[in-house]
C-alpha cells in the first residue's frame, strides 16, 4: 500500500478529511521549498501538492502562472524538484508528496529515468494534467512499476464513459476540479460538487479530492462536507506571491493559513 492509500486509510478511520496544500516548487526560490513543505505539515497538511514548473502551465490561472515564472527565472527544473522533495525527506519520512504539472519535462528526462529517480528522492505520486487516460499506458505502466501513485483530473463535464475509464486507472486518488476554468477560479457551488461525488463515487473506488476555487476556511469547510480531501492552491499561491521579497516570512504566513483551513475543515465533520 502506497503512502498515499494509508495515509487515507488514516484518515477515515479517524473520521477526518484530509488537506491537500499545493505549491510551486522553487517560489520564490529553491531554499524556500523544504521548510515550507515541513512548516505546512506542521500546520495540518496531510499531502503535499508541489507543482513542477512548466513553460506553458495551461491548467493554471494566473496566480500559479506567475508562480512558475519566478521559479523558472529561479532556474528550477524537473531535477532540482526531485531533490527538493529529498531534501524533504530527510526529515519527513511520512507526509505523502504528489508532484504536479506537465508531461513535456518528464519526456525530456524520459519515463523509465523520472520513475526511478522520482521514487529514489521520495515521491509517492504524480499528477500529469496533459495526459489523457488513453494516452498514458506507458506512463502509467513505468509509474507504477516503480510505485508510483498516478492522480487523474475530472471535470463537472466528465462523462460517465471518462469517469469509469479513468476510475480504471488512477491510483492513490482523483482530483475533481470542482469549476470549470483554471486555478483559482471562483463561484465555488458546493451543492453542485456534492451531486458530482456522488456520480464519481458510484464508478470510482478512490478518495475523491476537490480542488480549485477554494479560497477560505469557510469554503473549505463546505468541501470537507462532502470530500475526501480538500486541495488549496491559489490561495496559498497569492500569499507567496505578496511575500516574494522577504521569503523568510513565507512559512510562518502559509502555516497559519493552512491552520484556519484545518480547524475549519475538522470542525466540518
Amino acid at each position: 500500500m502506497s503512502r498515499i492509500a494509508q495515509r487515507f486509510e488514516q484518515l477515515k478511520a479517524q473520521g477526518r478529511t484530509a488537506l491537500i496544500p499545493f505549491v510551486t516548487a522553487g517560489d520564490p526560490g529553491p531554499a524556500t521549498t523544504a521548510p515550507l513543505m515541513h512548516a505546512m505539515v506542521e500546520a495540518g497538511a496531510d499531502i503535499i501538492e508541489l507543482g513542477v514548473p512548466f513553460s506553458d502551465p495551461m491548467a493554471d490561472g494566473p496566480v500559479i502562472q506567475r508562480a512558475t515564472e519566478r521559479a523558472l527565472a529561479q532556474g528550477v527544473r524537473l531535477a532540482d524538484v526531485l531533490e527538493m522533495v529529498r531534501a524533504f525527506r530527510e526529515r519527513d519520512s511520512e507526509t505523502p508528496v504528489v508532484l504536479m504539472g506537465y508531461l513535456n519535462p518528464i519526456e525530456i528526462m524520459g519515463y523509465a529515468a523520472f520513475a526511478e529517480r522520482a521514487q529514489a528522492a521520495g515521491v509517492d505520486g504524480a499528477l500529469i494534467v496533459d495526459v489523457p487516460p488513453e494516452e498514458g499506458h506507458e506512463l502509467v505502466t513505468t509509474l507504477k512499476a516503480q510505485g508510483l501513485d498516478l492522480v487523474y483530473l475530472l471535470a463537472p463535464t466528465s462523462t460517465d464513459d471518462r469517469i469509469k475509464r479513468i476510475g480504471g486507472v488512477a491510483s492513490g486518488f482523483v482530483y475533481y476540479v470542482s469549476v470549470k476554468g483554471v486555478t483559482g477560479a471562483a463561484n465555488l457551488d458546493t451543492a453542485d460538487v456534492a451531486e458530482h461525488l456522488a456520480r464519481i463515487r458510484s464508478a470510482v473506488e478512490l478518495p475523491v479530492g476537490v480542488g480549485f476555487g477554494i479560497r477560505d476556511a469557510e469554503t473549505a469547510a463546505r468541501v470537507a462536507e462532502v470530500a475526501d480531501a480538500v486541495i488549496v492552491g491559489s490561495a496559498i499561491v497569492g500569499r507567496i506571491e505578496a511575500l516574494a521579497e522577504t521569503p523568510e516570512r513565507i512559512p510562518e504566513t502559509v502555516a497559519a493559513f493552512l491552520a484556519e483551513l484545518r480547524t475549519a475543515i475538522d470542525g466540518a465533520r
